[in-house]
């Protein structure tokens, strides 16, 4: 030891020191390089499965021969064949036929609805005729019939949405069996190579495995372009009247025909007989929804459609666009819900007619039932794992079904709507709409079309293809996860026929957890008619109040007085009509831990002017100027004095003067007052103010006792009834706010 601490000391000790940290750097620099050549063999072994995987996707493209034509829906430029994510359109599903309209080279003007209000369209297996087809048919018509409104069992058992079921296309466009097998090999590669690639770059470079995709199995989840389908039945006549949603016109000779068959679906039907079953209409989307992105294991749709008396053409157009413009890996059924029509066309030439579609079914209910029990049937007959639903006058366009489906596959509690653009019931032309148009109610519950706030609009810097929160649907063209709707409890079943449904089901959904939403990336063309062209069984107006009595009594908590005071009063008379039982509907909104109305309006519909009142504060009286003061169970006039809580009452919408639960009410035996406890339902508590009658408006005029108004007595400060004189000061009275007219 003695000879190694000579050696250590001095200019020694520094030398051994350099020497170790010497020995430690190499160590150092070899761990770094064998890092780098790890690093690029990864990169070298991630090239090659990359290199193998386009290798066998020229292997497998099937030659789609030459470019075809200018499109004449883009404005007759000459485009490449799109691409469909990582795949040309060669790796489509086999079904997945290139679109034969793009012949012609004319530009095609689409003309726009400008935007307002606008109310819609209420209406909203295959078959052979056989004796044996029937009986089986009459068979499920009776089990779904049974099952109206009940869970299916196969929903009440599942916890989550299950996986898509594998749909295997038996009969096909293009290509044949061959190409299905290869197809199959190339895929079985493909995930071979994705799982070889994804395991190499978590070994060499620490990365996460990629996002599970449950909806598929549970294998790695992938991404593609929404696919643009325009599949047709056979080369597309270019020159065919309406071809390309252009408006279409027809001779003077012909006008009386026209006219004599409006009546049929009250637009022009004889116009529409005229165009192709499976016309194009132009791509009114956005520009960059082209280019979304999409998973690959979305989940598949039955898409239902019901109809009664619905005129042949329109109808048969709405069903080839579905097939024609729809994945159809994606498409599990089209189901047709006859609602008992009366034409001899919609029976055996209509099965005849589906019976070469075999995702096509039809099932015909024994009795009118109205569209939101035939809404129902089609749903308990329905196998997909999302629920569609159109009106039977549709067309949709081009890549609208993928991003209704990837909505619901990112939140199984968002209900997407399409944006519904306008066929014209007159020329049959197919029209844009104006952009950023959401779903909305006004009182009393009636549906319209509005704007989205410019400002809402600029806060949250919204695109021209972004999502777009809807407050109410329209109701007639909407997608949703099957099992949410039956968690939901589907439509109310008390509903009948038709109206309110959509108002039922989106303030359920809202309230309940769940979100509406519309999708400028999908677009649905609807034939708005002026008027319905079938009856209904029962008186149309009593159907439609009652159905909107239900829901104002079930979702609107305390502001059911804003829709019973916009016209709607005599409904609080039950021996005027009666709503039904609600019971099981109140129990379901308590199961479903529903929120109140008025979170539904400050957070969804925060712009809705919703008063509880007309007008509160004081009572002044013009002539006097003194104010109305309860006092000691009597009615007497008084300074005003605004902290005075006797002084303070409130005008409401069941036009009551009330003060908390005590309500002015006229004594028509010697023209006096009395006050009674509130009840909605009781006229004599009724009085007009600021009323249609401009002579009368600052006026209190008795409901229950026309034209006798409220008046002061100067002599005593009390209180009479009078007949009503334009001119009295003494029986004009003003609140301290008015809140709504």
């Amino acid at each position: 030891m003695i000879p190694i601490r000579r050696y250590l000391r001095g200019s020694g000790r520094v030398l051994a020191f350099v020497f170790v940290a010497s020995i430690v750097w190499l160590l150092l620099d070899i761990a770094a390089l064998r890092l780098s050549i790890d690093d690029v063999n990864s990169k070298l072994l991630k090239e090659k499965v990359i290199r193998e995987r386009e290798l066998l996707k020229q292997q497998s493209r099937v030659p789609l021969g030459p470019n075809p034509d200018p499109d004449p829906l883009r404005g007759g430029q000459k485009q490449d064949l799109p691409a469909v994510g990582p795949q040309s359109h060669s790796e489509l599903h086999p079904n997945e036929v290139l679109s034969e309209h793009k012949q012609g080279s004319a530009s095609l003007n689409v003309p726009v609805m400008k935007q307002g209000e606008r109310s819609l369209d209420p209406n909203g297996g295959r078959g052979d005729g056989s004796k044996a087809e029937r009986g089986s048919n009459e068979a499920m018509l009776n089990e779904v019939l049974s099952n109206i409104a009940k869970v299916p069992p196969g929903v009440q058992e599942r916890t989550d949405a299950p996986p898509p079921a594998s749909t295997s296309t038996k009969g096909h466009v293009h290509g044949g069996a061959e190409k299905t097998a290869a197809n199959g090999e190339v895929q079985s590669r493909e995930r071979e190579l994705y799982a070889e690639e994804t395991s190499v770059l978590r070994a060499t470079k620490g990365r996460p495995a990629p996002e599970t995709d449950l909806r598929a199995g549970g294998g790695p989840s992938g991404v593609h372009r929404v696919s643009s389908l325009d599949v047709t039945l056979s080369p597309r006549d270019a020159k065919a009247v309406g071809q390309f949603g252009q408006a279409a016109q027809v001779g003077s000779d012909e006008d009386a025909e026209v006219k004599r068959r409006w009546n049929e679906g009250h637009f022009n039907v004889f116009l529409s007989d005229k165009i192709p079953v499976d016309r194009a209409v132009p791509d009114t989307r956005p520009e960059t929804c082209a280019q979304d992105l999409v998973h690959d294991g979305l989940p598949t749709t039955s898409v239902v459609f019901c109809f009664v008396d619905e005129v042949w053409s329109t109808l048969l157009r709405s069903v080839h666009s579905v097939l024609n413009r729809s994945p159809p890996h994606l498409l599990r059924e089209i189901i047709l819900v006859d609602d008992f029509s009366t034409k001899d066309y919609l029976r055996e030439p209509l099965d005849a007619y589906m019976s070469q579609f075999p995702k096509v079914q039809i099932i015909r209910l024994k009795e009118r039932q109205g569209l939101i029990r035939a809404r129902l049937a089609g749903a308990a007959a329905a196998k997909g794992e999302v629920l569609t639903f159109l009106d039977s006058h549709v067309e949709c366009n081009v890549g609208w079904l993928e991003p209704l489906l990837e909505r619901i596959y990112r939140d199984r509690k968002k209900v997407p709507c399409p944006v519904i653009e306008v066929i014209s019931d007159k020329d049959m032309s197919y029209m844009l709409v104006d952009n950023f148009q959401r779903g909305i109610f006004k009182w009393p519950l009636v549906f319209g079309w509005s704007p989205l706030p410019e400002e809402y609009i600029r806060k949250h810097n919204i695109s021209i293809s972004d999502p777009i929160r809807c407050p109410i649907m329209a109701g007639g063209l909407f997608a949703i996860d099957r099992q949410y709707f039956y968690e939901l409890g589907a439509y109310d079943p008390g509903l009948d026929v038709w109206g309110g449904e959509n108002m039922e089901i989106s303030f359920k959904i809202w309230m309940c957890g769940g979100e509406i939403e519309i999708l400028p990336c999908s677009r649905v063309g609807h034939i708005f008619r002026g008027q319905n062209p079938y009856s209904f069984p029962k008186d149309r107006q009593k159907t439609v109040e009652r159905n909107l009595a239900r829901v104002a009594e079930v979702w609107l908590d305390e502001y059911k007085v804003l829709f019973y005071g916009h016209g709607y009063q005599h409904l609080l008379d039950k021996n005027v009509i009666d709503i039904g039982n609600l019971t099981e509907q109140i129990e379901l909104r308590k199961r479903l831990q529903c929120k109140n109305f008025k979170w539904y309006l400050e957070n969804v519909y925060p712009d809705m002017d919703a008063p509880l009142v007309k007008a509160e504060g004081l009572i002044f009286n013009v002539g006097l100027r003194k104010c109305l003061t309860l006092w000691r169970n009597f009615l007497i006039l008084d300074v005003c004095n605004l902290s005075k809580q006797t002084q303070l009452f409130n005008y409401t919408w069941m036009k009551q003067i009330r003060q908390k639960d005590i309500c002015v009410a006229p004594q028509g035996k010697d023209n006096s007052l009395t006050l009674q406890p509130c009840n909605n339902a009781n006229t004599e508590l009724r009085w007009f103010h600021k009323s249609s009658n401009a002579a009368l408006e600052d006026h209190l005029m008795s409901e229950f006792l026309p034209y006798m108004c409220l008046e002061a007595k100067p002599r005593d400060d009390t209180l009479q009834l009078a007949a009503c004189t334009p001119e009295h000061v003494f029986q004009k009275w003003r609140f301290t706010r008015y809140l709504a007219q």
